[in-house]
């Protein structure tokens, strides 16, 4: 299992929102993540939107969302997510992924 780290950013007049929405990810997003491969998926913000993201999959984030992209469910969460991010892209479209290079088990 690959450990997989990313990058993204969400606007800081959403941040509350953002994370309150969150709170309560839809079931189905949630299945579709756990089907797709993604586990042990944690987010992680800083108070000026920066987000680190954290997951354990079998590849590399782009193989992972490969997987998500042909859900039904992601592209709908994703274009909702857009109105919380610079520039309204959608969040998937903003992610990237940072070198694992210490480990400590």
């Amino acid at each position: 299992m690959k450990r997989i780290g990313f990058q993204f950013k969400v606007r800081q007049d959403k941040m509350a929102e953002y994370m309150e929405l969150h709170k309560n990810v839809w079931p189905e997003m949630q299945q579709a993540l756990r089907e797709s491969g993604w586990h042990n998926y944690s987010l992680f913000i800083r108070p000026d939107g920066f987000i680190f993201g954290y997951f354990e999959s079998d590849g590399n984030l782009a193989e992972a969302q490969a997987k998500m992209a042909v859900t039904d469910v992601n592209t709908r969460w994703q274009e909702f997510m857009a109105q919380y991010m610079p520039e309204n892209l959608r969040p998937d479209e903003t992610f990237m992924e940072l070198e694992n290079y210490f480990h400590l088990d």
